[in-house]
């Protein structure tokens, strides 16, 4: 799946309805097509039309996201690495590929010439603490690692927030101007809950290939797992009532314009760690992905300029200072759209196999 995500720089400018059209794609993905057309006052027929406009133009892709919280997985962590920049990142992709991203908890890594970072998903922390090791070893081996180990954050579902997963709504909204639409407060949080579900064999079936195939039909998928187009409705709507996955739509923002991904991790002061409303106030339009536990917090965040990077890491950096929320520098690293490779992306088939298989 490494190409979905971000396909070709070529710019493609959006007329006032394909931006509305996106945004409401983005906001409401659960949404059907006649329910999102009424909503942001798009006509059905309009709004059918550019939504095949937009996707053939590979301006958004589907998601599909099992909710692991409740097929036993316990944990997310957020990884991030400085390199060594003498070994060309081409080579040190070749390496990683066939020693780390082989992982099944590894769902999305990204990499530049002098740094990476990568989030996971897993049953238990032996199996991250397994996945760390032979990452520091092969980093090690090959004169990758610099002066420092990989850093993680780890967050437990169950003591931890995940506030915004690849959230994408509310900076598109914000960059297309769209003000007059209603915004609410950015729908639930991911992840809670953890009361654990046992899926029956056909339950088994139907998610994985749900995941695999986010954009099939349910006749196809059907197919793909040897069920009635009927029974795989019915299954899909129980899981779906079940709150054993969620859809998401993801812009491609680099034809939108982007030219950075931040990703930041941050500490804060053990005497003076700040509340959950302090805490969303790092939460700012350019957010697409936080997650948070008591003294730490991971967010990921893009940007159309250099210059809207800087200001924004500039305004969390005197929140944080002020209030004295961080005893020491948090990390805040940059990627850049053009020198960036996504080297696994967004890939939940591998974790949700093996949860629900092994």
């Amino acid at each position: 799946g490494g190409e979905r995500w971000f396909r070709g720089a070529q710019q493609y400018d959006l007329n006032e309805k394909e931006k509305k059209v996106l945004y409401g794609l983005t906001r409401y993905p659960e949404l059907k097509e006649s329910e999102l057309s009424s909503l942001i006052n798009v006509r059905l027929s309009t709004l059918t039309s550019i939504k095949r406009r937009l996707q053939q133009q590979n301006l958004f892709c589907n998601a599909i996201v099992p909710m692991v919280n409740r097929l036993g997985c316990e944990l997310m962590v957020a990884t991030h690495t400085n390199f060594n920049p003498v070994i060309p990142l081409v080579e040190r992709v070749k390496t990683t590929k066939k020693t780390i991203e082989i992982f099944d908890e590894v769902f999305f890594s990204v990499g530049e010439q002098e740094k990476g970072f990568s989030l996971s998903i897993a049953k238990r922390y032996t199996d991250i603490g397994k996945i760390d090791e032979i990452r520091t070893e092969t980093f090690g081996g090959v004169g990758l690692l610099e002066k420092e180990y990989p850093q993680e954050a780890i967050f437990p579902f169950e003591i931890s927030r995940i506030q915004r997963f690849f959230d994408f709504s509310r900076l598109l909204k914000h960059i297309f101007s769209l003000d007059d639409i209603e915004e609410d407060n950015g729908g639930e949080r991911w992840f809670r809950g953890a009361q654990q579900y046992d899926l029956n064999e056909k339950e088994k079936k139907v998610l994985i290939a749900l995941v695999e195939n986010p954009d099939a039909t349910t006749q196809t998928i059907g197919d793909l797992v040897g069920f009635s187009r009927h029974t795989v409705a019915r299954i899909k709507n129980h899981l779906f009532e079940e709150k054993l996955f969620r859809r998401i739509v993801i812009p491609n923002i680099e034809k939108l314009g982007f030219e950075i991904l931040a990703f930041h991790h941050l500490n804060f002061n053990p005497h003076r760690c700040p509340n959950d409303i302090e805490k969303n106030r790092l939460d700012t339009p350019s957010t697409i992905f936080f997650a948070y536990r008591k003294f730490e917090a991971v967010l990921i965040s893009a940007y159309k300029t250099y210059q809207e990077y800087k200001e924004d890491k500039t305004q969390k950096m005197s929140y944080l200072k002020e209030n004295n929320f961080i005893t020491y520098t948090p990390v805040i690293r940059k990627y850049v759209f053009g020198r960036m490779v996504i080297i696994k992306d967004f890939d939940f088939t591998p974790i949700i196999k093996k949860i629900l298989y092994i």
